[in-house]
């Protein structure tokens, strides 16, 4: 389990799991249907306005935000 507090480090998560998966930027983004300059944004942690303020209100919640891969 990875716990996510930041744009950055859930950009970090997603660029270590297709690095790992042996995936390219522009193939994940072409699958994914998506450019890869906003894929390689995601992945520096570019914070957007809802995700961002996502983030904020989970925080003042007290909740943490977790990724984990599924059937683990």
């Amino acid at each position: 389990m990875i716990d996510i507090s930041n744009m950055k480090e859930l950009g970090r998560a997603i660029r270590d799991r297709r690095r790992e998966l042996g995936y390219t930027q522009a193939f994940l983004a072409d699958y994914a249907g998506v450019s890869a300059s906003f894929l390689s944004e995601l992945e520096n942690g570019k914070e957007t306005i809802q995700t961002g303020k996502m983030l904020e209100i989970t925080s003042l919640l007290g909740m943490d935000i977790c990724l984990r891969r599924r059937g683990e």
